[in-house]
Parts: C-alpha cells; structure tokens; sequence
C-alpha cells in the first residue's frame, strides 16, 4: 500500500554489471514532484508545461520483466522483492527511488493518508499476478476533503448554472478558489439559480479582481457545499464537487 500523486508510466532500465554483461528490466512506476514534503500533482503539471525536469522523480513499485524473464505472472510482494534487489545490487538513485510498501492495517493508513493530505492510497493483493487494468486485486482509493466555501458568482445556463465562483474569506479578505461545475441534478440547478438570483450584485466581491467574462457576480451571502481533492500551489480547488447550498 502507499500513495503518490502523479503520471504511471512502465519504462525500460538497461544497465552494464561489473562483469560488463548487459541487463535490461521493464518497471511499472510513477513520474512524481514532490512539493512542501509530499507529491503534488498540480506541481507535476507545471513543470511539465514548462519543460522542467530539475525536479522529477521516478518511484518504482513493480517489476514486470527482467533479463528476457516475463515476471508478470508471479505473486506482487515477489515482484516487488525482485525489484528492490535489482535496484539495490545495481546501485540505482535519485532520480529513481523504491516505493516501499506496508502491509497490515490498510484502515489506519488511509487514516493517516487523511490527516497528512495525501490523495489517496493503493490496496494490492500480495499474492496477485500482475494486471494492467484496473481488478478486484488492486484500488485506488481516494481521500477528500470537504469545506464550505462562499458563491462570489455564477455561469448562467438556460434552466440554472453552468458553473458556481467560489471565495474564501481570510481576514478582511475574500480570496477566488476556483469553481465547480458538477455535483447538481438539473433541478438542483435550477434551485440554486432561484436563490442566487436574489443576491446578484453589480460587481464582483473579491478583494482581488479577476476576470471572468461570463461571470454573474452575486454577494457571499451564500455558502456550498464542496468537496475536493487538493488545492492548487496556484491557491485553487482541485476536482472539486458540490454537494449543497446554504445561507450565510
């Protein structure tokens, strides 16, 4: 079990021995950045957008193939020892680094996957071949957090919105968060419509502007319901969801 927050990839590792025989190993991993002591996802994305590779790193967590032997049909945590002595023996480092595993109480990490903001962990059977699809042998099971945020404006549609603004009050200030744009029914969305409509406001309540063109701007006298996975290092909310709206 563990958790990273990243982009899967397999890649191919060939190396030369003392003995100057040649090796070659395919390894299913994860290209990460890890950001403030944990991986972060939006971190990878900007660098990527960049071209920036200085802090790029790639966790190994199985091995698939190794010097022409197909390792996938062996048990996981025999694939995973296998893995740790090709990197160990052959003196593999940063940017590559073992993804350690744990076993025993998977509820108590995801607890503490919980309370350190991690996305998630990854659940896999210890004696299960390995699966490029997604089985009942290995989940991705995904923490969230939930918090009340208040509506600074709305995307209309035809029958109610199309997307809600969100603020964050902090101090006198009022900070954008972003916006959500699923989680209602088609009447949810209309009711949120009715509700918003009774405090639209001629500008916009944030203490720094930002533009939104299609923006009807209401006064934060309403609060939703949200639930996410992360924040941003741009300061916001990360496959976000709405769950409900109430009053101030």
């Amino acid at each position: 079990m563990g958790d990273h927050d990243g982009l899967e990839s397999v890649i191919t590792i060939g190396w030369n021995t003392h003995f100057d025989i040649e090796g070659q190993a395919i390894v299913d991993g994860e290209v990460v950045v890890i950001h403030e002591g944990r991986t972060n996802f939006s971190e990878l994305q900007a660098d990527l957008g960049r071209g920036d590779q200085d802090r790029l790193v790639y966790f190994a967590f199985d091995l698939l193939w190794l010097d022409g032997k197909d390792l996938r049909r062996m048990a996981q945590l025999a694939r995973k020892e296998l893995l740790k002595q090709l990197i160990d023996e052959n003196g593999l480092e940063a940017p590559i680094f073992y993804s350690e595993h744990h076993e025993g109480d998977g509820q108590a990490l995801f607890e503490a996957a919980s309370k350190l903001n991690y996305e998630g962990i990854v659940s896999k059977r210890v004696d299960a071949p390995y699966r490029s699809d997604r089985v009942e042998a290995w989940q991705k099971i995904k923490t969230v957090q939930r918090e009340k945020f208040p509506v600074v404006g709305f995307v209309k549609d035809p029958s109610g919105v199309a997307a809600l603004y969100l603020g964050k009050q902090e101090g006198k200030e009022l900070r954008y968060m972003g916006k959500v744009g699923t989680g209602w029914s088609r009447t949810k969305s209309a009711e949120i419509r009715k509700a918003l409509d009774t405090v639209v406001s001629p500008k916009q309540k944030l203490t720094k502007a930002v533009k939104k063109p299609k923006a009807t701007w209401v006064e934060p006298k309403f609060y939703a319901d949200i639930e996410y996975r992360d924040i941003t290092s741009e300061g916001l909310l990360r496959a976000s969801s709405f769950k409900g709206l109430s009053k101030k």
